[in-house]
């Protein structure tokens, strides 16, 4: 039921809270073995020179996306996680305490839809979770941005990134345990032929992929934004397009498809 005190223009600044987030290597680990890191990359999978993968921090984050779907604005059965952006300030330490805030940056009215940003941060990140939220528009604020477009020219390289049939089973151990992840019941109520893999999931994934494409280590991730076009399947494999920017500053952009149509779209990412 949605909050009658609170409607989506007024939700602009709302505080959705302070967590401390507690992690350690063990969590670190699963995280990256989840998103389809090998057991021979022993600095993801190995507590010796553990280094982090950065979208670890956007499973550390979910909580507050979560946060604002309970305070009744729009339907959490509806809403979808639209796009994602992640900045980088400092390396995540292999274990240890994040001081998470987060907060409603910005609402915007796409008309028949809300869409909302919500940003969560702390000293090592920047996260912005866009929740796409249906019937929740029509209130008379700012579109908004219009979504990134992929580039209409040949993309400069290509690549893939295979899933595991199993990976949704693994993923959702890191904290997002959504029955459309798991149960085949869940997933044929949303139309979909089985358990689909997590978004988050799939950004994992492909951010390492991007980064073996340009010789760049994956914890060296400094920015990414990208929109979720449509979700994966766990065992699909994932094709990926990527166009060299377009100045000496700009980002790699990137999309990322299976057999079925494009699965992330509008992506931009740097590596340090």
């Amino acid at each position: 039921m949605e909050d009658e005190d609170v409607n989506a223009a007024a939700a602009i600044g709302i505080d959705l809270g302070r967590r401390a987030v507690d992690y350690d290597e063990r969590d670190a680990i699963l995280y990256a073995l989840a998103v389809g890191a090998p057991a021979t990359r022993l600095d993801l999978v190995f507590e010796r020179d553990l280094r982090v993968l950065p979208t670890f921090g956007l499973a550390l984050g979910l909580w507050a996306p979560d946060a604002l779907g309970a305070r009744g604005l729009f339907d959490v059965a509806q809403a979808l996680h639209g796009a994602q952006r992640l900045e980088l300030f400092e390396p995540l330490p292999p274990a240890g305490r994040l001081e998470l805030t987060a907060r409603v940056a910005n609402v915007w009215d796409k008309g028949g839809a809300a869409v909302f940003e919500v940003e969560v941060g702390c000293r090592q990140f920047r996260a912005t979770y866009a929740i796409f939220a249906p019937g929740s528009g029509g209130f008379g604020g700012e579109r908004g941005p219009s979504a990134a477009r992929d580039p209409e020219r040949a993309p400069d390289a290509v690549g893939s990134a295979q899933t595991n049939p199993d990976q949704a089973a693994l993923y959702r151990l890191t904290g997002d345990r959504h029955l459309i992840h798991i149960d085949p019941a869940a997933a044929r109520a949303i139309g979909q032929p089985r358990p689909i893999l997590h978004g988050l999931c799939t950004l994992g994934v492909v951010v390492r992929a991007l980064a073996a494409l340009r010789g760049a280590h994956p914890c060296d991730l400094a920015e990414l934004s990208v929109r979720f076009s449509a979700p994966v399947l766990p065992g699909e494999t994932i094709a990926l397009r990527t166009w060299e920017p377009d100045g000496d500053d700009g980002p790699l952009r990137f999309a990322a498809a299976t057999e079925r149509g494009d699965v992330l779209s509008g992506g931009a990412v740097r590596f340090a």
